[in-house]
């Protein structure tokens, strides 16, 4: 597990975390710096097509088409999380975060987006500590931080996505992917 958090990395949320809007959670940090961070939950798509709520984006989104509960911050909002593809980081509407993935701005005309994004997932609200909020957490347990893969980003069947992560950690990390919510039932 990593001590400096940056983008990219992922927060997996321990047994530990019992706030309901991150059980069993993997978070995406999309931005830290000294005023806190920034991130969105990967793992829990909503039942709303992205097709209904910014039309034509639902054209463009991964499967599922569906817009995926970034978190409990802003949840009006949405936050367009997308791959460039390659020579496409300097898009218009794009910022890049890390690797090939960035923000894409969606009140950027859709045509001048076309070609230059490979895979878009859209998050109503997101995730966000203020000034070593995170770094506390991660301190009393509530957090492993792994590094992130691109497919954790951008995969169809979300709900499995934290033991996924949890399976390719070295050493005792990994053990946690098959340990149950209630020790106690085991």
């Amino acid at each position: 597990m990593s001590s400096e958090l940056s983008a990219g990395d992922l927060l997996l949320a321990s047994p530990d975390l019992l706030d309901p809007n991150f059980v069993d959670t993997v978070v995406l940090l999309l931005d830290v710096n000294d005023d806190g961070a920034l991130g969105v939950v990967l793992n829990r798509p909503t039942a709303l097509p992205v097709s209904e709520v910014l039309g034509e984006w639902g054209e463009v989104v991964e499967e599922p088409e569906v817009l995926f509960q970034g978190g409990p911050v802003a949840t009006d909002g949405a936050l367009a999380v997308a791959l460039a593809a390659p020579g496409g980081e300097d898009a218009a509407g794009f910022r890049p975060v890390w690797d090939r993935i960035g923000l894409l701005d969606l009140d950027t005309p859709r045509e001048l987006v076309d070609g230059s994004v490979d895979r878009l997932r859209i998050f109503a609200g997101y995730s966000g500590w203020g000034a070593g909020q995170l770094q506390a957490e991660i301190a009393e347990g509530s957090w492993y931080v792994v590094p992130g893969q691109v497919d954790d980003v951008f995969g169809g069947d979300t709900r499995d996505l934290r033991r996924q992560v949890l399976r390719r950690q070295p050493g005792d990390l990994a053990l946690h992917a098959t340990r149950p919510s209630d020790p106690e039932l085991n």
